[in-house]
């Protein structure tokens, strides 16, 4: 809805995809066709990437952003997810993932089929978000790796984390049935890079 907006959000992006290949593993060119794009949503705070280079960012994240820094560190976590494949990794593991947690909701549940099936459930929603976890923390330290190579402050995203924190208050579930780490870890781990 704000084209100023959307041109920040395309050039800090172009300035952090001018140095993917920094990060390139094997010295394998990364060639994806990134795009950025600004999300009209008021209400969620939220960003997120797809295969392929399409990053999103909402308005309601966008708003709470204090400075440029803070923006070029969510598009270089979102960057990451892409050079990462984590959303690749994460489609062609959850069949895997599935398959275990179903041999194993067999062996505790027995011939109870709904126990069974509830431990199955559990067990694979426990695998997953271990393997979301560990992603989240690469695309951290990816983004900060980015942000310094572009020319921004990678500790600005201690400031995201921080938001991100306040707008997580209230009821969540434990860490371990969650995607992303909390953000009080995320923070130690980027305080560490």
């Amino acid at each position: 809805p704000d084209s100023e907006a959307q041109q920040l959000v395309d050039r800090i992006g172009a300035k952090l995809v001018a140095h993917v290949n920094r990060m390139a593993k094997y010295g394998e060119p990364i060639e994806y066709p990134f795009e950025f794009h600004l999300l009209a949503d008021e209400k969620m705070i939220n960003a997120f990437a797809l295969p392929g280079g399409q990053i999103f960012i909402t308005a309601a994240l966008f708003r709470k952003l204090e400075n440029e820094d803070q923006l070029a560190g969510v598009l270089g976590h979102e960057v990451g997810h892409v050079i990462g494949k984590h959303s690749n990794e994460q489609m062609s593991k959850s069949g895997l993932l599935r398959s275990v947690g179903t041999g194993i909701g067999v062996a505790v549940g027995g011939e109870d089929m709904v126990q069974a099936g509830q431990v199955s459930a559990m067990v694979s929603q426990v695998l997953a978000t271990k393997y979301g976890r560990s992603d989240e923390y690469e695309s951290d330290r990816i983004g900060c790796w980015l942000m310094s190579y572009a020319g921004y402050e990678p500790r600005e995203m201690l400031g995201v984390l921080e938001i991100l924190k306040q707008a997580a208050e209230g009821a969540r579930p434990p860490e371990i049935l969650s995607t992303h780490p909390y953000p009080e870890n995320r923070i130690e781990e980027i305080k560490r890079i």
